[in-house]
């Protein structure tokens, strides 16, 4: 009538675990459905979700580098860093998208192919410093808790990871690859 069962920490560790699993999907279904309901179109809406993957293997190459395990900390994290890499590519596909509709309304409605490029470098460099100035101050932001010793720090260093991996990645998706799709 005996019976061994790991408890405490481990125990709440696979419970939290367990809820993640319900969680993370969630999270990434209401992020495309509100993009959806923003673009009212499945590809746009599917082209910004993008930076979800982009932001996630930067979080994961510097969970890895840092030696950090996967965590409920660090899934908190992944989710901030997934709120805010789709934010920054919201608003690049808005401004590249503003700008070709004015390159089509200057050209009459015609868009050729030198146009359409024209229009898409006006609308990346337009948002380049923007783009440049949130990253970077989320980064700034985060660099204080990785380089702490601090009472907390072995939990803020897991959730703050990959917000900072992520977003690097994340920029180099929305600099590069969204101006190109």
């Amino acid at each position: 009538g005996s019976y061994i069962q790991w408890s405490g920490q481990y125990e709440n560790e696979i419970r939290a675990k367990r809820r993640l699993q319900i969680v993370m999907p969630v999270v990434l279904l209401v992020i495309y459905i509100l993009l959806y309901l923003t673009y009212r179109s499945f590809l746009e809406a599917a082209q910004v979700l993008l930076a979800v993957p982009f932001g996630l293997a930067g979080g994961i190459y510097l969970l890895y580098a840092l030696g950090y395990n996967f965590s409920v900390a660090v899934w908190v994290g992944f989710i901030a860093l997934f709120g805010t890499a789709v934010q920054t590519a919201v608003v690049m596909v808005i401004y590249l998208g503003e700008a070709v509709a004015r390159k089509r309304e200057e050209l009459g409605g015609r868009l050729t192919r030198e146009a359409l490029f024209e229009a898409v470098k006006e609308g990346a460099l337009l948002r380049l410093r923007p783009l440049i100035m949130t990253s970077t101050t989320v980064v700034a932001g985060l660099l204080p808790i990785m380089w702490s010793t601090s009472t907390g720090a072995e939990v803020m260093k897991p959730l703050a990871t990959p917000v900072l991996g992520g977003m690097l990645s994340s920029l180099a998706l929305v600099l590069i690859v969204t101006p190109v799709l």
